[in-house]
C-alpha cells in the first residue's frame, strides 16, 4: 500500500477534523434532474428475469399537520411467518426520514425529486412491472412474463391477473397505459421525464406537446396484456421497467396524481396502504389484506418517523428506530458504530447503486485536451489512502475503471493498471506534455458539488497529492448544487477541473456508460467510444457478446482518461438484529444487507423481511 508523504498527510489530517464535526448530507440519488442526455440500461444476462419469464427466453432477437386517518378496514391475513418470527402484532417496521426534504408526493410517476427518501415508505403501495432480488436479477413483478418481437422494438407484458386494487377492482393494462400517458403530458410536467427520452416511442414529441398523449407507445392489447414499442430496439427496457409503479386509472382521473396522499382516496394493488400522514412527522402504512401480488409481506405495519438526518443514530441508540441508511451518517458516526462491540456487528455494508467518485476536465481546451496531462492527473490519486483515512473501508473501495464490482459488465481487474497510483510515471507523462515539475502549468480550481465534509477531505488529499507529484497548485472548492449542476451542464461547460459522482438508474452497462458519450454529461469526445455505445446498447444477439461490447468501450474510456477513477461507494447501513428474511442473506458479491432499493415494491425484500421474537419486549410507537 502506498504510503502518503507528511506534507500531504497533515492536510488529510486537518480535513478530517473538520469532517468529524461537520453536518451529514445523504448522498442518495440526485435531487435534481439531470439536463444531460437520457441514461438507458440494458437487462444483461447476469440481470434479466429468469429464461421462461424474459426476453431471453423469447430470444429478443435481440411542522406537523394534521392527520389524515384512513376509515378502520379489514385486518390484513399474513403469510405463514417463519418458525422464529415474532406474532402478527409485533410485525411493525419503525424506520426515519428526513424532514428537511420536500416530500409532497407518494407516487413516483407523479414526482421523483419530490417523493421523500427510502425512509418516507413511498414505494410501497404500488406495484411496478418488474422488481429486482439481492441479487439484482430483473424479475416479475405485475408482469409475469414479457417478450420482444423479432425487431426489439415491441414489447409485450403479460400481467399478473390475480392483482386487483384495494377498492376491488382488477388492475388492468389501462391502468399502465393512462400511467404512461400521465408521465409523458407536458401539462404534468413530471420531473423524471428525461429517463424515457429516447427510448418508448414518440415520448419525446408528446413529452414536447408536438404529439397527443394517446400516440404514445404504450397500449393495451387486452386488459391483461400490455405492449410497449421503443424508438429502437431496447433490449435494456425491462431493467428500466423498475420504474413503472402504475396509478390506478379511474382515481387518477377523478382526484389527479396526488390521489394517493389522503388514506381517504388512496388506492393500492401493492403490499400496503396508506392509513395516516402527519406531514413532516409521520407516515404509517399497514399490510394491504386485498393484495395477490407476489410480494406479500410478513411485516404488517410500517411507521416512518420524519426526524433531521443527525439525529437518527442517537434514535437508533434509543431503540426508537429498526434501521439507519449509511448515507445518514458522518465519518465520526461511523468511526462511533465500528468502535461499538455491539453496534459494529449491525452494520451491514453493500453496494447500494453502484456510485463512483471521478474526476472530470473540460477535455476541449487546454491543458486537459492534452492526454498525457489527464493520464499524469489519473497516476497520483493516491485511492488506498484515501480509502483507509477519510472514507473508511465500510463507505468505499478504490476505482480505477467507472463499473462497480458487481455491476453487469464490470471489469475492475482487467483495467485496474491503467490508472494505477504510479507517481514516476505521473511526473514523466507531464513532463512530455510541456508541464516538467508543473511548470507553466495554470492554477487549478476543483470543483465540488454540495459535498460532505468527508468528501471535501478527499479532494484536499487529492490537490495535495497533485502539489506534491507534479507542482501543480489545486484549490478546492465546494459549490452550492445548482451552481454547479448549471456550469457542468452549460454548453460549453464552465468547469475546468470538477469532481462528481454518478450512480444507477437501471441496472446495465448502458446506463452508467452511456454518460461519457459525446451529447452525454461532459464534453469527453470520442466518436469510437460512441459508435461502441451505440451498438452495445441494442445489440440483440448473444447476452455475453454484449457485455464484452461494453468492456471494450469501458476500456477505451479508461486509456483515453474520460475520467479519473477515484473510489466505489459503498453503504454500510445499521439494523436490528432482530431483523431477518432470506434478501438479508449474503447475495452473491458476499454483501449481507438489505439492498437498494431497500423496503419497497420495487425489491423483494419487502417479501422477505420479518422481525424475530428476539424483538420481544421493545417499544413499539402508537
Amino acid at each position: 500500500m502506498m504510503r502518503l508523504h507528511p506534507r500531504l498527510l497533515s492536510v488529510v489530517t486537518a480535513v478530517l477534523l473538520v469532517s468529524a464535526c461537520g453536518p451529514s448530507v445523504p448522498s442518495a440519488a440526485p435531487t435534481t434532474a439531470p439536463t444531460a442526455a437520457p441514461k438507458p440500461t440494458a437487462a444483461p444476462a447476469a440481470t434479466t428475469a429468469p429464461a421462461a419469464t424474459t426476453a431471453a427466453a423469447a430470444k429478443p432477437t435481440t411542522a406537523p399537520a394534521a392527520a389524515t386517518t384512513a376509515p378502520a378496514a379489514a385486518a390484513p391475513t399474513p403469510q405463514a411467518l417463519p418458525a422464529d418470527a415474532a406474532p402478527p402484532d409485533q410485525q411493525v417496521l419503525v424506520l426515519p426520514y428526513d424532514n428537511s426534504l420536500d416530500f409532497t408526493s407518494m407516487d413516483f410517476m407523479e414526482s421523483v425529486y419530490k417523493r421523500g427518501n427510502a425512509g418516507t415508505g413511498a414505494d410501497l403501495m404500488t406495484e411496478p412491472l418488474v422488481r429486482i432480488n439481492k441479487n439484482f436479477d430483473i424479475v416479475p413483478a405485475a408482469a409475469q412474463s414479457w417478450s420482444s418481437d423479432s425487431t426489439g422494438t415491441v414489447w409485450t407484458f403479460k400481467l399478473d391477473p390475480n392483482l386487483i386494487w384495494s377498492d376491488d377492482t382488477p388492475v388492468t393494462a389501462d391502468d399502465y397505459v393512462a400511467t404512461f400517458r400521465y408521465a409523458a403530458d407536458p401539462t404534468h410536467a413530471w420531473d423524471f421525464a428525461w429517463f424515457y427520452q429516447g427510448v418508448i416511442k414518440n415520448w419525446d414529441d408528446v413529452v414536447a406537446g408536438k404529439m397527443a398523449t394517446d400516440q404514445l407507445g404504450v397500449t393495451a392489447v387486452d386488459p391483461h396484456t400490455l405492449q410497449i414499442t421503443t424508438q429502437q430496439a431496447a433490449p435494456y427496457l425491462p431493467a428500466m421497467l423498475l420504474y413503472s409503479m402504475s396509478f390506478q386509472k379511474a382515481a387518477l382521473e377523478k382526484y389527479g396524481g396526488t390521489y394517493n396522499n389522503d388514506p381517504a382516496t388512496s388506492v393500492s394493488d401493492g403490499p400496503f396502504v396508506l392509513k395516516e400522514w402527519r406531514k413532516g412527522d409521520r407516515v404509517i402504512y399497514e399490510a394491504n389484506p386485498k393484495y395477490r401480488g407476489t410480494n406479500k409481506p410478513f411485516i404488517q405495519k410500517v411507521v416512518s418517523i420524519g426526524m433531521a438526518t443527525n439525529a437518527m443514530l442517537a434514535a437508533y441508540q434509543a431503540g426508537e428506530i429498526d434501521y439507519v441508511a449509511g448515507s445518514s451518517m458522518t465519518p465520526a458516526d461511523i468511526d462511533l458504530v465500528t468502535a461499538d462491540a455491539d453496534l459494529s456487528k449491525q452494520l451491514h455494508p453493500h453496494n447500494g447503486d453502484f456510485r463512483t467518485d471521478y474526476l472530470f476536465f473540460d477535455y476541449q481546451n487546454p491543458p486537459f485536451n492534452n492526454l498525457k496531462v489527464r493520464q499524469a492527473v489519473s497516476h497520483v490519486i493516491p485511492r488506498d489512502d484515501i480509502i483507509k483515512q477519510i472514507t473508511k473501508p465500510s463507505q468505499g473501495i478504490p476505482a480505477y475503471s467507472f463499473l462497480m464490482p458487481g455491476f453487469p459488465a464490470s471489469n475492475s481487474d482487467g483495467l485496474k493498471d491503467i490508472q494505477n497510483y504510479d507517481p514516476e510515471t505521473a511526473k514523466s507523462l507531464l513532463a512530455e506534455a510541456g508541464y516538467p515539475n508543473g511548470q507553466g502549468f495554470p492554477n487549478l480550481t476543483l470543483w465540488l458539488r454540495a459535498e460532505t465534509p468527508g468528501r471535501q477531505a478527499m479532494a484536499q488529499a487529492i490537490a495535495a497529492s497533485m502539489k506534491q507529484n507534479l507542482g501543480i497548485n489545486v484549490d478546492v472548492s465546494n459549490k452550492e448544487q445548482k451552481l454547479f449542476t448549471d456550469a457542468m451542464n452549460a454548453k460549453p461547460p464552465q468547469i475546468q477541473f470538477g469532481m462528481v459522482s454518478y450512480g444507477f438508474d437501471f441496472l446495465d452497462p448502458y446506463n452508467m456508460l452511456s454518460v461519457f458519450q459525446g451529447s452525454g454529461r461532459h464534453n469527453w469526445m470520442n466518436s469510437q467510444y460512441d459508435d461502441m455505445i451505440k451498438k452495445a446498447a441494442s445489440y440483440t444477439g448473444d447476452p455475453a457478446m454484449r457485455i464484452k461490447m461494453f468492456q471494450d468501450a469501458e476500456r477505451l474510456l479508461v486509456s483515453d482518461v474520460g475520467a479519473v477513477f477515484i473510489q466505489h461507494r459503498t453503504v454500510a447501513d445499521l439494523y436490528r438484529p432482530y431483523l431477518k428474511g432470506s434478501e438479508l442473506e449474503p447475495d452473491k458479491n458476499g454483501f449481507a444487507a438489505i439492498h437498494w432499493p431497500t423496503y419497497a415494491t420495487m425489491s423483494t425484500v419487502v417479501g422477505s423481511l420479518y422481525i424475530t421474537k428476539d424483538a420481544a419486549g421493545r417499544k413499539l410507537p402508537n
